[in-house]
């Protein structure tokens, strides 16, 4: 939760965050730590293949791919399709929009996908070290995939599995990855690119952190009381408040 932009009165600041907490706050009671309202719709097949048509030829071709495989996606936009729950996956999202990425050979990232995996804060940079298109997303509990295939991206959900486990290093893992990305190309063995080889969670890998700002309330608070007194606002951070404490909200 940040700080809300300056031209926007207290008192809508205070609402805004206001909303969001009393949804935290609903949402928490309810047992549920994120809403998946997407994954009740559904867009027509004709739809989606009338919408790809257009996309270049590599996003395309995938695309088709996954309408084959998945059927009708959940969601969708000129640019963009979306599957929520389909086969293994938590979401996957193909766009016409590519990034590129230079590892492990030249190529473009357009084909996202998900699972529920909760990889340790002290082992972020690992995953980041390992492949950039490897997404940890510690609030979520969730690990992306972000590649050209389903194959690349279930090659390197199995590599970030093995580091995170402690069976490969960074190192070996790049290695093993580069290996089996040759060999599923060229028809050959690749256990690795064909199919996770670990049982993703369902659900329960959330990590939501705990709430600072009980403190952060109360001393601004204060502060608000004694510019309504002394009739000049002070600033929201006093310059001399020790590194380390809670930053306002």
């Amino acid at each position: 939760m940040s700080s809300q932009p300056s031209e926007l009165g207290t008192s809508e600041r205070l609402a805004t965050t206001g909303r969001a907490v009393a949804q935290g706050i609903a949402l928490t009671a309810a047992g549920q730590h994120e809403t998946t309202e997407g994954s009740s719709q559904q867009v027509p097949m004709a739809e989606a293949q009338r919408i790809v048509e257009s996309w270049p030829d590599p996003q395309r071709n995938v695309a088709r791919q996954m309408l084959e495989k998945y059927g009708a996606p959940n969601e969708a936009t000129e640019t963009k399709l979306f599957w929520y729950g389909n086969g293994p996956w938590k979401r996957t999202t193909v766009t016409a929009e590519s990034t590129v990425h230079h590892w492990p050979t030249g190529h473009t990232d357009f084909l996202t996908q998900t699972i529920d995996y909760r990889v340790p804060v002290s082992l972020f940079s690992l995953v980041a070290e390992f492949d950039g298109s490897m997404i940890a997303d510690r609030t979520r509990g969730e690990l992306s995939a972000r590649c050209d295939s389903e194959a690349a991206n279930v090659l390197g959900m199995n590599m970030v599995h093995e580091i995170v486990t402690g069976k490969r290093t960074v190192e070996e893992a790049r290695k093993t990855a580069a290996e089996n990305t040759v060999a599923y190309n060229l028809g050959r063995s690749a256990p690795y690119a064909e199919e996770l080889l670990f049982v993703p969670a369902r659900g329960g890998t959330e990590d939501l952190d705990d709430s600072m700002v009980g403190g952060a309330i109360a001393h601004q608070a204060a502060g608000k009381l004694k510019d309504v007194l002394t009739g000049h606002a002070e600033e929201a951070t006093d310059r001399r408040t020790p590194r380390g404490d809670t930053a306002p909200v």
